[in-house]
């Protein structure tokens, strides 16, 4: 997750009993059983249950990427300093910034010289089926069943999270950054966003069909709606044409099954795996953008702009409509409203705009040079249950948090009003480390607050929630060989397409065309797309 800018800083507190006896009762059954990669020393150091975890101190080393909002030390951080006094576990975070990530992290593996485990370094999906299958990670179903009741608890309540991380050979190796799937908001992220104040002038409606919304566009383009005399408002304007196409294909139902799957779904008549971007009606999609873009609705750069130049056009209030988390907190314009799911010109209408709650799968390994990996499973596990995650999340009471009268939580005004101008990110970064995203840990809305609980945000939650997907997917784990022609063969598939859309948008190949594309696309590998992609489908529906 990117970092956010943070408006709304009310918490509810939702405090659950003592975590302890809950811990507790979820051992009692597991209090003479250890797992495969047992230490007799470590077992004898550790506490089943309650703080600290072990009775003597230990010391771990974690290999941990690092975002440019975050501190330069960890370990000076207020919740990990507070953490390790609590645990009697002293961490040492390497720190390694995020653009160098992959790099350091495959020549670490690749060399043997690897830490205890790697936290929040966004280990693929390839390679925790890759690693551990040689044992390089610990394989950790029995370690959570025996040492993790937080997140045992989590993989009961929501199937779908133990079927996105088990990988091929039945094994699970990691702890993810997982969104609550209830938290509706946050798996959307990014809603389409239309200027209220504008579709006033207009006396418009808010648009609710794609036709809807095309009319709104033109009416901005041919408006001086900001009244300084100048055609400058661009009706629909973003970061890539991505977005925006993926979020109005569900107005041809296409995508049905979430955003991480983005180029097979499931037919709706025969409720058989699809590849949907060659599908016959998925070229109507293509030319209702292509008519935007062709229109001068869409913004002429949408190919070619930078986050930084986006926003700063933004800030000037000329956008009409917008794919953003929020245009209050990227652009410091308010007035904006979401949308929900628009309705096609067949009737379809669905909400597909929505991300896997399984983000990064492999945002925490335990690796094989581990010697203490029940302590370790355990140190993760405390950060899954509520008393943990608001500690992780909010900081201390008293220091960076306190109740309101209404039992809310809030931040302390040294954080919400720094004395020294520091915005919400930097006054947070003394105190907490998951700003940077990809983090290991349970996303609800109770205890995190960024542009995703916002009231506009909320709002489109519960637009989206009249048309939400049916069934959302995770990823899908593939074997080493089905990886392999996925990196290969179906990269260039990828490419390919997501190449000739764009051509078929800006206009740089003409429509006629389309039967040549689809024709190029299936002689490239499609069949075996679709079989990799069958047996990876039944594996995660076992």
């Amino acid at each position: 997750m990117k970092s956010k800018s943070w408006v709304s800083l009310t918490i509810v507190a939702v405090m659950t009993g003592s975590l302890l006896s809950a811990c507790s009762e979820e051992q009692g059954t597991a209090e003479s059983s250890t797992s495969p990669t047992a230490n007799t020393k470590d077992v004898a150091n550790l506490n089943k249950t309650g703080m600290p975890i072990v009775k003597e101190p230990i010391s771990l080393t974690f290999f941990t990427g690092k975002a440019p909002t975050n501190g330069n030390n960890f370990e000076e951080t207020l919740v990990w300093k507070e953490y390790a006094k609590m645990t009697n576990v002293n961490v040492k975070f390497q720190l390694v910034p995020f653009e160098n990530l992959n790099e350091k992290r495959n020549l670490v593996l690749a060399g043997g010289d690897y830490p205890d485990a790697f936290y929040s370094s966004r280990v693929s999906s390839a390679d925790l089926a890759k690693y551990g299958a040689q044992g390089t990670f610990v394989k950790l179903n029995d370690l959570i069943n025996n040492y993790a009741p937080n997140f045992k608890k989590l993989m009961e309540k929501y199937p779908d999270l133990k079927k996105g991380l088990t990988m091929p050979d039945g094994g699970i190796y990691s702890f993810p950054s997982f969104y609550s799937p209830d938290f509706l908001p946050m798996l959307i992220g990014t809603p389409l966003w239309v200027k209220q104040e504008w579709l006033e002038k207009l006396k418009m409606k808010e648009p609710t069909t794609t036709e809807e919304f095309y009319q709104y566009l033109k009416a901005v383009k041919n408006t001086d709606l900001n009244g300084n005399g100048q055609a400058d408002e661009v009706p629909y304007a973003g970061e890539g044409i991505n977005p925006l196409i993926e979020q109005i294909r569900g107005a041809w139902d296409f995508g049905n099954r979430g955003l991480g799957h983005k180029f097979v779904d499931v037919d709706s008549k025969s409720n058989e795996l699809r590849f949907f971007r060659t599908d016959p009606k998925y070229k109507e999609v293509i030319e209702y953008v292509r008519k935007l873009y062709t229109e001068g609705l869409i913004d002429k750069e949408i190919f070619t702009v930078k986050p930084a130049a986006l926003y700063a056009k933004g800030g000037k209030g000329v956008f009409g409509s917008t794919i953003n988390p929020n245009p209050m907190t990227q652009m410091s314009q308010p007035g904006y409203y979401g949308l929900g799911a628009l309705k096609g010109p067949h009737g379809d209408q669905l909400f597909t705009q929505v991300k896997v709650p399984i983000v990064w799968p492999g945002s925490f390994v335990v690796t094989d040079k581990n010697k203490n990996p029940e302590a370790t499973i355990r140190w993760i596990d405390h950060l899954y249950g509520d008393e943990g995650a608001t500690f992780y999340f909010m900081g201390v009471e008293g220091q960076t948090y306190k109740k309101a009268a209404d039992g809310k939580l809030e931040f302390v005004e040294e954080i919400t009003k720094n004395p020294n101008g520091l915005t919400m990110d930097q006054a947070l970064a003394k105190y907490i480390t998951w700003l940077g995203g990809s983090y290991p840990g349970y996303v609800q809305e109770k205890y995190f607050k960024g542009s995703e609980t916002l009231p506009e945000s909320i709002a489109v939650g519960k637009k989206a929630e009249q048309h939400k997907l049916k069934e959302l997917w995770n990823a899908f784990n593939f074997t080493q060989e089905e990886t392999e022609f996925r990196s290969s063969i179906g990269n260039d598939i990828q490419n390919y397409i997501s190449e000739m859309e764009a051509k078929f948008i800006s206009g740089t190949a003409p429509m006629s065309e389309w039967d040549k594309y689809v024709s190029t696309v299936d002689k490239m590998g499609v069949g075996e797309y679709m079989k990799i992609y069958k047996q990876a489908y039944d594996r995660y529906k076992k």
